[in-house]
């Protein structure tokens, strides 16, 4: 049942103690609302204090099956009970069925397992160099990966180097080479961009911490098409946009598009154990050889019996149809307040970026005010929030959150 928060500032007792305490012991690498949270269920958070939270980030879409799923605790606890880890070094029982079902989720033949999703586009990268130099033929050291402008993959030092976000990048040289920026959603551009020593392309179907930012309607379909003719990989970072969250399990499915390569993340564990893994043929994966590209935790027992149950829960379809069906519901009210404090807004399945005008506020004071009222989201790039709420909340609780965020904008 849909409850209204109370007092929702960080100033209460408990909550401001633990708050200031992890301020003052801890690196500021994040700038945190001023909430500290205790317990969650569904789409529902509720802070040491007791006041209750409706969840509308979901983890930056980790927690896309919610808070607390009983079929994922379930099988967590019962791995836990069994084996966590053995490293790569041996053969685990959840290893073979894990792996299989991802491949064929994707419709691939081998799947990587990794912890992170900046691991993964890590491995997807060094995968297209390695692909570029023994089957493609380009001359050592000078392989080429084209990228997006107001990419976001992750936040390792090669990554930020080809990052265009002062925040992600200043301060962090040298950066590696090899990477080439072009417009996002700019084919022609992309296309002017590959030469005989371009290796792949790595690209986010819809840009996630850019503010749900969506290409032009083809771009997908014609990047596809294009790194076919030219012998090019096409690696989708679907760490955010995939597994459900836009109403397909892949964003590239609302394009009929299947990538060289899956880059996935996040949702593959649930929000209860990191997982990652790059997806691909034969053809692509087969590169690799032992020695070459490894994890200690990558694929462990736990995590692929967690990512295991994800991807039975996905075959089923039942989420992706949630995703779509709330996803209208999202974005009939999120338009209606275009004019009415916000200026534009973002929508693919139920995930949304909302641009507010700076009369109003910024995103940061508007998710302040938000969680004021009970109602917990995320800015980034100071006027945008984004909205990512699990795929298992209700359409009721949904319509009331999106009624507090009327209520801020329209003041």
């Amino acid at each position: 049942m849909t409850t209204t928060a109370g007092t929702a500032t960080g100033t209460a007792p408990r909550s401001a103690e633990l708050f200031q305490r992890a301020e003052a012991r801890t690196a500021h690498n994040y700038k945190p609302l001023p909430v500290v949270i205790e317990h969650a269920e569904g789409a529902w958070m509720t802070d040491v204090d007791g006041t209750r939270y409706l969840d509308l980030l979901a983890g930056y879409s980790a927690l896309n099956f919610g808070h607390g799923h009983p079929g994922l605790l379930r099988v967590a606890h019962e791995q836990l009970d069994k084996l966590t880890l053995t490293s790569r070094a041996f053969v685990h029982d959840q290893f073979a069925d894990f792996c299989a079902a991802l491949g064929d989720l994707c419709g691939k033949e081998l799947v990587l397992p990794m912890n992170t999703g900046a691991e993964a586009v890590e491995t997807a990268i060094k995968v297209m160099r390695k692909w570029g130099y023994e089957v493609k033929g380009v001359t050592p050291g000078q392989a080429n990966i084209i990228v997006a402008s107001g990419n976001f993959h992750g936040r390792t030092t090669t990554i930020v180097g080809f990052s265009d976000d002062p925040d992600a990048r200043d301060g962090f040289g040298p950066f590696a080479p090899g990477f080439t920026m072009v417009p996002y959603g700019d084919l022609a551009a992309v296309e002017a961009a590959i030469d005989e020593n371009t290796v792949g392309v790595l690209m986010e179907p819809i840009q996630g911490e850019g503010g749900v930012v969506l290409p032009p309607d083809g771009f997908w379909k014609g990047l596809r098409e294009l790194t076919a003719r030219e012998n090019v990989l096409m690696a989708a970072d679907e760490i955010q946009a995939g597994l459900g969250r836009t109403g397909k399990t892949f964003a590239s499915d609302h394009e009929d598009v299947v990538p060289d390569l899956y880059v996935l993340g996040k949702a593959l564990g649930a929000g209860i154990v990191p997982v990652s893994a790059v997806v691909a043929d034969r053809d692509v994966l087969g590169v690799l050889r032992p020695g070459q590209h490894g994890s200690t935790f990558g694929g462990n027992a736990l995590a692929c019996a967690v990512g295991h149950e994800v991807v039975t829960m996905l075959a089923t379809g039942e989420h992706q149809a949630r995703a779509t069906e709330l996803g209208a519901l999202l974005r009939e009210r999120l338009e209606a307040l275009v004019g009415h404090g916000v200026l534009a807004v973002r929508v693919r399945g139920l995930w949304a970026g909302v641009d507010i005008d700076p009369a109003v506020g910024t995103g940061r004071e508007v998710c302040e005010a938000l969680m004021a009222r009970g109602v917990l989201a995320k800015d980034t790039h100071g006027s945008t929030i984004r909205l990512a709420p699990p795929l298992v909340i209700g359409a009721d609780d949904l319509a009331w959150g999106l009624d507090q965020l009327a209520e801020v904008v329209r003041g």
